[in-house]
């Protein structure tokens, strides 16, 4: 997620996963702390132990809900602190932005929330022998 997507008029995606496990991609309106909060509420598993993130201010109120929150700065190269990275859902992110840059070359804000989904189901079924079969499963 880009902190400055707002003022570009861009639309914004947000993630979380969990390491060696699925993600959840949505498309949210806006990155105010409140919504930060809202998705990480919805998405993450109250008994998740250490929430890592980048060092945007929205995400300062998610240490509200008593969980550990560690910090990773990109902007002082800070990649990786002990157990502490974000390298997981960079990867997902990666994957994501190839696809719409590689595959689909260019995606519609009206759709974007298809193809957020699209990539969370291929990244969380990764490892399925049969994912075309997962996918079709309920037609």
């Amino acid at each position: 997620m880009r902190a400055g997507a707002e003022k570009d008029h861009k639309s914004i995606v947000i993630g979380a996963v969990r390491r060696k496990g699925n993600v959840v991609a949505r498309v949210i309106h806006d990155v105010k702390a409140a919504t930060l909060t809202s998705f990480v509420k919805e998405a993450v598993s109250h008994k998740v132990s250490l929430l890592c993130t980048d060092d945007y201010a929205g995400y300062a109120k998610l240490t509200e809900n008593g969980v550990r929150h560690e910090i990773i700065d990109h902007r002082a190269h800070q990649y990786v602190i002990g157990a502490v990275h974000t390298q997981t859902i960079e990867g997902f992110w990666s994957i994501l932005k190839r696809g719409v840059v590689d595959t689909y070359h260019k995606v519609s804000k009206k759709y974007l929330h298809l193809y957020a989904c699209e990539f969370q189901f291929r990244h969380n079924n990764r490892d399925s022998a049969d994912i075309f079969g997962a996918a079709t499963e309920g037609c």
